[in-house]
């Protein structure tokens, strides 16, 4: 629905964030963060990964997203015997001897790839020019895809066995990197009471596609002021060990730091941080709230940073 200013925009956006993480919460216990970043990434317009030992739902956390988002949605279980077209659709010749256009999966709003780690580089490329134009070439036409449009893919950080890691140019793709931990003892309790009876909640559709394109649109109307802006850009610069603001620290722990793609998210999502907040513009504690599962999978880790046990996570409060 048409709103009579951006004032109004963000506090509907804060209204519907509250409605969905609720309806949410019926079925996935904790993850309070999880779910937030997920849903930050998706009201900026970005893909997601959630990286996480199996049995913590992070298929389940997807698919309940789906149901509360009123979107088409495909699931897509990545296998080492998947090929592009298994992806991206196929042609195939018809009864009147005329090749007709099948849409493969990635035709949806929101697709969910499932272990995207589990398939060769050539399947998972296929995902390259979906995830960054929003578009599909097969059998030498582009065929763009209907938006929103979101990747949220799921991965399997110990199991690394008749694995492909995903190249950084496709890493870079995902927004954020979200990690997953382990429920708490009540939060376990929870989840085993809810999940081992008969009942299961039906789910209440809490926004569609139109109002979320026009939420994303809101979100890049945010203004920032130049402070805040600057801290940002300046964050991800601080990454880069070949960089002129590199601290010594950085350049032993980092062989590699992030883009300028990073400095976009940061600012992005700083700002979708604010609004469903109930702030109008991001300060730097909205720069700081989004920053690990932006930076942390946009940074290389030196010989040394491993030798000392510092994750990415560590290397990055210290840039706070």
């Amino acid at each position: 629905m048409p709103y009579q200013s951006d004032v109004e925009a963000a506090d509907a956006l804060k209204q519907t964030y509250q409605r969905i993480r609720a309806e949410i919460a019926r079925v996935i216990v904790g993850q309070d963060d999880v779910v937030k970043s997920v849903l930050i990434s998706i009201f900026s317009n970005g893909h997601c990964l959630l990286v996480g030992v199996p049995g913590l739902a992070k298929t389940l956390l997807i698919q309940t997203i789906a149901q509360v988002l009123d979107l088409s949605y495909n699931r897509i279980q990545f296998t080492p015997d998947l090929m592009p077209s298994d992806i991206t659709g196929t042609e195939i010749l018809g009864e009147d001897r005329t090749f007709k256009f099948i849409p493969g999966p990635v035709f949806a709003n929101i697709v969910l790839a499932d272990e995207i780690n589990r398939t060769p580089p050539k399947t998972q490329a296929a995902l390259l020019e979906a995830m960054q134009e929003k578009a599909v070439t097969a059998a030498g036409v582009t065929r763009k895809l209907s938006p929103p449009f979101f990747v949220l893919a799921t991965q399997n950080p110990i199991e690394q066995e008749g694995t492909y890691p995903l190249p950084e140019a496709q890493l870079d793709r995902f927004m954020f990197n979200v990690t997953l931990g382990y429920p708490t003892l009540q939060e376990e309790l929870q989840v085993v009471k809810a999940t081992t009876g008969t009942t299961r909640p039906q789910l209440e559709k809490i926004i569609g596609a139109d109002e979320i394109i026009e939420f994303q649109q809101l979100v890049r109307n945010i203004p920032v002021t130049d402070y805040v802006l600057e801290y940002a850009v300046k964050l991800a610069a601080k990454t880069r060990p070949q960089g002129e603001l590199a601290t010594p620290q950085v350049k032993r722990l980092l062989s590699w730091g992030a883009g300028p793609r990073a400095s976009q998210f940061l600012v992005l999502g700083a700002k979708c941080h604010a609004v469903i907040s109930g702030k109008y513009s991001p300060d730097i504690e909205d720069v700081q709230a989004v920053a690990k599962p932006i930076l942390r999978h946009r940074i290389v880790r030196s010989y040394h940073a491993e030798a000392e046990g510092l994750t990415a996570d560590d290397i990055i409060q210290q840039l706070f």
